[in-house]
Order: structure tokens, then sequence, then C-alpha cells
């Protein structure tokens, strides 16, 4: 090979190696441009994440001051009204006019819960998903004390079938069933709400049993 082949050669390498570095830095750059895009959507997706916590926050918010009664079985207008029996003209038969209200504030009496109706704004039963749902009663109070005070009794109901509970949010609704379904595997010692929040208590001795507030149903996959 002459000296004017073997310059041919290393001009050919030449720009041979030019356009590999070419393309090295295009490639460099696209990664560069994909790692600066994948922060973004991380930073976007903490954001949404932050404010999904927060909507979520807000609804539990305005259910704190109300209850889910379930397993109770009351009657509706229409039904009252079909088996009540004659009454003299111009009065209504007692069941006709008895309201939700009235009918679960009779129940919880028959077992000792005495309930306060001038605290109670509202009380109607919720639409069922299903022909196999119970039947749950919403009931709101004026403010948080004298919803309190009905949880706080709710254990007189032990043995009924009827079950009353803060109303929680879909979120920490499945928040609740799962420390629930862990308590059953005794995975945790106990769980309970207060507030809407959803608490555990740990198994362990008293310094390992720590009670723990489940702001995330992901902050059980370690106990599961």
């Amino acid at each position: 090979m002459d000296f004017e082949e073997i310059r041919k050669a290393l001009d050919f390498l030449s720009g041979e190696t030019s356009a590999i570095r070419l393309q090295q830095k295009y490639i460099l750059d696209f990664v560069e441009e994909v790692k600066a895009l994948r922060l973004l959507n991380e930073e976007k997706d903490k954001r949404i994440a932050v404010l999904e916590n927060r909507v979520a926050d807000l609804e539990q918010y305005t259910r704190m001051n109300e209850v889910i009664i379930t397993g109770l079985h009351v009657r509706p207008h229409s039904y009252a009204s079909a088996v009540a029996g004659p009454c003299p003209a111009g009065e209504l038969s007692p069941r006709v006019t008895e309201s939700t209200e009235e009918q679960v504030a009779s129940f919880l009496l028959s077992k000792g819960i005495r309930l306060d109706c001038d605290s109670v704004e509202a009380c109607h039963p919720l639409p069922r998903r299903g022909n196999n749902d119970r039947l749950a009663i919403i009931m709101r109070f004026s403010n948080r004390k004298h919803k309190s005070a009905l949880l706080k009794q709710g254990r007189l109901l032990k043995g009924s079938d009827v079950f009353i509970n803060e109303h929680l949010t879909k979120k920490n609704g499945d928040i609740a069933r799962k420390a629930r379904f862990l308590r059953r595997q005794k995975k945790i010692r106990s769980t309970w709400t207060t507030n809407c929040k959803v608490f555990i208590k740990l198994i362990g001795t008293p310094e390992e049993a720590k009670v723990l507030v489940v702001r995330d149903i992901t902050e059980l996959d370690k106990y599961d």
C-alpha cells in the first residue's frame, strides 16, 4: 500500500470516527433528555399524590360528624302505610309517621342506648349496590361530641348483628378492612378508628406493642 492509499484509509477512518462521535453525542443527549423527563414525571406524580391525599382528607373531613349503622332493618313509609291499622278520622297511625331516625332511636333505646334526636341533622338509608348488600343507614350529628358519645355506647349492641361505625372514605375503609383482616390473622394485636383515622396496635412486649396511625394501605404490607 502506497502513501496515497494510507492517507485515504486514514481519512476514511477519521470520517467514520467523527460519525460515531456524533452518534454517541446524540445518544448521550437523548439519554439525558429521558432522565430529565423521568424526573419531571416523578415530580408530577408526587404532586398528584399530594393533591389526591388532600382531596381524600377533605372528603373525610366532611364525614367527620357522621356514623354508618349496618344490620338494622327499617320500614319505609310506603310499607308502614300499607300495614298500618285503621285510625280514627283525621288521625295518622304512629307507624305511618315513624321516620328512619325515630326507628333507629327506638331500636337503640331497646338496647339501653339513648340517642339525643335534637343533635341529629340527618338520618336516611344509603342506596344498596347489590341485592346481597346489608342495609346501611347514615346518621349525621350537629357536632362531633354527640357522634363520639354514640360510638362509645356501641358495645351495648354486642350480639345484635347491628354495628355503628364512623363514616369512612373508601381509602380509609379499605385500610380499616385490611387492618381487621390482619387482626383476625393475629398479625397485629388490635385495630380501631378514632376521628376517622385508622389505628393499629402491634404484637409484642409493652415496648414493642406500639400504637400506630395508618395513613396508607401500603403501610400494612409489612405485617401481611
